[in-house]
């Protein structure tokens, strides 16, 4: 079990934490001392939102407890992750506990958001505060708890490193690791090999950088089970090519992997809870920089399936390296195939940095995918793959472009892109996400955010057990 969190036996001595809303403010209230209800008078404590009112000891030294408001909750709502996920930042050191009981669903919800809330980036600056434990609530799915923490714990590492420290082979080792740990199989495809196994999309993007460019691709699990394929976009950098990027729009770029920081999240999860699938992990991985041998504006590229591609810009690289490794998933026509990326601004204007871009197809298979994020406190939205933008697309010279020649509907025509080498797969779902919070929030900060991640597991174990 995590340092952050206890079992019942060691529960002495443990601060309870209310959890408040503004409608059971008033019976609250009338079960706390005279003390208690004279404190939370004097602090003005309403059972706001995330508002959290420190019970001091009767003796006025330390700690007894604390209450946290939930604001105008609905009395049914259950708590999410979201509700205790600033807690281990604002509480002072010690052991916690939640009073009241819970749904194993809440229960649940609860000790994730603490773990979530516990999580710290300490590869180049150690913190020295000590993070307050937390005693599990009854009911708590632990095993769970443990798979989704230590996978999202990952994803926000290889997130938050600077691409000084990974690059493709750092993220090819990474996989590795997970591969060794479950008995799966890996293979990696280095610099020119990618010209010999026809994976020249991935080549041509990632020569232009002295780190060579590479295909991660793990196997795992029965090959009796069905066959659920992720891919993931790797640009471990991207300084958007010889159409580079200005400062204000590169500083954030070595998010670009963020994609394959959440798939190999989403692998280590099934993995872990030795999920009835087989699995195959796909993960372009490449740095896209400016050099003699960068690939140019104009370029005519031929990709895995045989598509050629007119450059329009550089910067669309992502698109052209999730394209041989779709190509390549597609030939097997998974069960289910899904891919993350973050993929397009575009994306971000229309919905947000909160909300991916869920497309699928079948178009149902996104719904029942935000659905799902719903009750997962992991929200997305779904939007149309709308033909009618196909044909900006097109190109004078080759098969197609990789940008569109209009400034609408950004996110959707690079799905639509993308979508042009899926075309044997029945289940297809693509995620444009942002794997990144741009603000600080309780239990949030500024910093790797691995949106999806817990939906997807969810969904994927309800399709196959």
């Amino acid at each position: 079990m995590s340092s952050h969190l206890l079992n019942e036996t060691e529960a002495a001595g443990s601060r309870p934490i209310w959890l408040v809303s503004e409608q059971g403010l008033g019976s609250w209230l009338e079960v706390q001392t005279p003390a208690v209800r004279s404190w939370a008078r004097a602090h003005g404590f309403a059972a706001e939102k995330q508002k959290l009112l420190l019970i001091p000891t009767s003796s006025g030294d330390g700690i007894a407890g604390a209450a946290l408001g939930l604001g105008p909750v609905p009395d049914l709502s259950e708590p999410t992750l979201w509700t205790s996920a600033g807690l281990p930042d604002r509480l002072p050191a010690g052991r916690y506990r939640f009073a009241g009981t819970f749904s194993v669903v809440g229960a649940t919800q609860l000790t994730l958001g603490w773990e979530y809330g516990s999580y710290r980036f300490t590869r180049y600056r150690k913190t020295l505060a000590e993070v307050p434990a937390l005693v599990a609530p009854a009911g708590t799915d632990l095993e769970y708890v443990r798979l989704a923490s230590e996978a999202l714990s990952e994803a926000r590492d290889l997130i938050n490193t600077p691409a000084n420290d990974l690059g493709p082979a750092e993220l090819g080792e990474a996989v590795q690791r997970l591969a060794l740990q479950h008995e799966a199989e890996c293979r990696i495809l280095v610099g020119e090999d990618l010209l010999r196994q026809n994976y020249p999309l991935i080549y041509e993007v990632g020569k232009g950088s002295a780190r060579e460019p590479r295909l991660i691709d793990m196997r795992w699990g029965k090959r009796s089970n069905p066959l659920v394929t992720l891919v993931g976009k790797g640009v471990c950098f991207d300084t958007g090519g010889l159409d580079i990027k200005p400062g204000s729009g590169m500083i954030l770029m070595k998010k670009d992997m963020g994609g394959a920081a959440l798939v190999l999240a989403l692998a280590r999860m099934l993995m872990g809870a030795d999920a009835p699938v087989q699995l195959r992990l796909l993960i372009p991985a490449v740095e896209n920089s400016v050099s003699g041998r960068s690939y140019r504006p104009s370029d005519v590229l031929r990709s895995r399936q045989g598509l050629t591609i007119e450059i329009g810009n550089t910067d669309a690289e992502g698109r052209l390296v999730l394209a041989d490794a779709l190509a390549e998933a597609d030939t097997e026509q998974p069960a289910l195939l899904i891919d993350l990326a973050t993929l397009t601004g575009a994306a971000r204007v229309a919905l947000g940095p909160e909300l991916p871009a869920i497309y699928s197809t079948p178009p149902d298979l996104a719904d029942q995918l935000r659905q799902v994020g719903e009750r997962e406190a992991d929200p997305m939205w779904s939007m149309p793959l709308w033909h009618g933008y196909d044909e900006d697309l097109g190109s004078r010279v080759a098969d197609l472009n990789n940008v569109s020649t209009t400034q609408f509907a950004g996110s959707i025509i690079a799905a639509l892109f993308l979508k042009r080498f899926v075309t044997r797969t029945r289940n297809w779902l693509h995620g444009d996400v942002y794997a990144w919070n741009p603000k600080e929030r309780p239990g949030r900060p500024l910093g790797a955010d691995p949106h999806t991640v817990r939906a997807l597991y969810r969904l994927i174990r309800q399709r196959f057990g």
